[in-house]
């Protein structure tokens, strides 16, 4: 998304594979609720097999390196960026 969040493209070929497009807007949700959902999204309602994909973390300090792994195509799975101390 670093061009920008405009997506140009038509729904046919999302209409001939099936493909739904779903999202959420949360903007006009009060704070409070979207404080709940957010934590029953990373409790009870959290994917059971969300941290297979995870292959490695890196600190913000770290993340330099790991953009040479990408463009050179040496990177499967996830990488989670870990921006504090938990």
């Amino acid at each position: 998304m670093a061009g920008g969040i405009k997506l140009n493209t038509t729904v046919m070929p999302f209409i001939l594979r099936g493909v739904n497009l779903l999202g959420i807007n949360s903007v006009y949700v009060p704070m409070e609720r979207r404080k709940r959902v957010w934590g029953r999204l990373a409790s009870d309602l959290r994917p059971g097999k969300l941290n297979a994909i995870v292959t490695r973390e890196v600190s913000l300090d770290e993340l330099d390196a790991v953009f040479d792994d990408y463009i050179g195509g040496r990177v499967t799975g996830r990488t989670v960026v870990k921006l504090g101390d938990e």
